[in-house]
């Protein structure tokens, strides 16, 4: 991994999180019951991306405070995030207003190896602070915490008839996927026009999920010449069809396929899934493992799943386990040493399904 992807996070305070170290490598495969704070985990690279892209008090307004502190504001006065890259990070503490709101009561970075300023109150902001609150000596690393606004957490979940994928958008708009795929039109004719050869390993790898599958058709609207709507075509047919016409697992696999295989430089640093087995049939699970583990060594995969086929596609030491009790949300890595003996005769999904590594339901 390089010096831009995650090498740590620490949570204090946030959702069902009252407190959580993680360690994190190279790929990190999420496992826990519904509920256990799996995906409250991951929602947390998508409030950074609202703190450093100045839209904290759209996001609190959306959620409501409460709903964002540990157990409410009469359980918690604070939440305290820390994002470690190694040798530098970015840490942030946020406290609730009389207004409903969150405020920012201290950010600070870590350079060179050493937190600065990191227990030093700073002016109370109501948006980060972040491009201008650190002089000329760590500009460059500010930058590069800035520079993880392209964090985006993806989910292809809405599928339905009404959904932002299936409609017509602006042609434009086509320099990164949109965290639901709802640019996809647009984003698959930009890779077609500028990156053939990452296009072409798109279709190939969709049609090995869903063989009647042709190719996108990605022609501009005719009515309006500035839009385009997703639309494809079934081998052996000209009709060309459209997205309504895909099944939900097959349009969902299009979008991983489009993120997971899109070119390096257009990737983020981390690319954060949730749930992304959702409809797909075991042999596209298989494929999408297979797109994970290629990505690049620059890379980095946080994926949160109740797949047990997934799972099975990842060695001991990629889980992150998820548990919940009253104290909250509780993160441990196995440990492929201690499970051994077990794995020699069954499977990570196996050992799951069996309540051995934990990350199942309990009374």
């Amino acid at each position: 991994m390089n010096n831009d992807t995650l090498k740590r996070v620490r949570i204090v305070g946030f959702k069902s999180i009252r407190t959580c170290d993680v360690h994190l490598g190279r790929t990190n495969v999420l496992i826990g019951s519904n509920g256990a704070g799996k995906s409250n985990f991951v929602s947390v690279f998508a409030f950074l991306h609202d703190v450093l892209a100045k839209e904290l008090q759209v996001s609190v307004a959306k959620s409501g405070v409460n709903a964002l502190l540990y157990g409410g504001r009469k359980a918690t006065d604070k939440i305290s995030l820390e994002f470690d890259f190694g040798q530098n990070g970015y840490g942030i503490s946020l406290v609730p207003t009389d207004d409903g709101s969150l405020v920012i009561h201290n950010e600070y970075l870590k350079c060179n190896g050493l937190w600065e300023n990191k227990d030093i109150v700073t002016r109370i902001s109501r948006e980060s602070r972040l491009e201008r609150r650190f002089g000329d000596k760590n500009d460059r690393l500010a930058q590069s915490v800035l520079a993880h606004q392209n964090w985006r957490v993806y989910h292809f979940h809405d599928t339905g008839r009404d959904s932002r994928i299936k409609q017509e958008h602006l042609l434009a708009n086509n320099t990164a996927l949109a965290s639901d795929a709802s640019n996809l039109a647009a984003f698959l004719l930009m890779l077609r026009e500028a990156y053939p050869r990452n296009y072409q390993r798109v279709v190939a790898t969709v049609r090995l999920a869903a063989p009647f599958f042709s190719d996108f058709v990605l022609i501009p609207n005719a009515a309006n010449g500035d839009y385009i709507t997703l639309r494809w075509r079934q081998a052996g047919s000209e009709d060309v069809l459209g997205a309504s016409q895909f099944s939900d697992g097959t349009l969902r696999f299009a979008c991983l396929a489009a993120l997971l295989l899109q070119p390096p430089e257009l990737q983020p640093p981390t690319i954060i899934v949730d749930e992304p087995e959702l409809g797909l049939h075991p042999y596209a699970i298989g494929l999408l493992a297979d797109m994970i583990r290629g990505l690049p060594e620059s890379k980095q995969a946080i994926v949160s799943t109740q797949s047990v086929e997934l799972l099975n596609e990842f060695d001991a030491e990629d889980v992150v386990v998820v548990d919940r009790d009253a104290s909250g949300s509780k993160f441990s890595r196995l440990d492929e040493d201690s499970l051994s003996s077990w794995i020699e005769d069954y499977s990570l999904g196996e050992l799951w399904k069996m309540n051995l590594i934990g990350g199942r339901l309990s009374r």
